[in-house]
């Protein structure tokens, strides 16, 4: 894990287990300013999502690891400085397990570490979904 505390990360991708596309747009609806639909394709779902004045792109795949839904965040704009960040509060309020890569995608880093934030704590695991 190569990434420092103040590296803020280009984008943001959190991995969700188990919680249904309204859950999860609940959630993002309660966090952005606005939260739009653009497009919804099979398992494939697109929002614009607005937070202090900028459009962020957002997608959410169903089911994109097993049993975890993928939701990417294509900014540097967000919330959150970086992915772990972003997980934290995802576990906080939907109660579930959530991943995410465990730095920044570095030349060098094991692209198979991850974090695991669970109710029980975090914890760095090797996946390979």
């Amino acid at each position: 894990m190569t990434q420092t505390p103040n590296d803020r990360h280009p984008d943001i991708e959190i991995y969700v287990k188990q919680r249904s596309v309204k859950t999860l747009t609940d959630w993002l609806a309660s966090i952005f300013e606005q939260l739009e639909s653009t497009d919804t394709r099979g398992h494939t779902h697109r929002f614009n999502a607005t937070y202090q004045n900028v459009t962020i792109p957002v997608t959410i795949i169903e089911r994109a690891a097993k049993e975890f839904s993928s939701i990417w965040f294509d900014s540097a704009q967000t919330p959150w400085p970086q992915d772990l960040d972003c997980a934290r509060q995802a576990q906080q309020q939907l109660n579930t397990e959530v991943r995410c890569i465990a730095s920044g995608w570095k030349e060098g880093d094991e692209p198979d570490e991850w974090w695991s934030i669970t109710t029980e704590g975090e914890s760095s695991i090797l996946w390979q979904n």
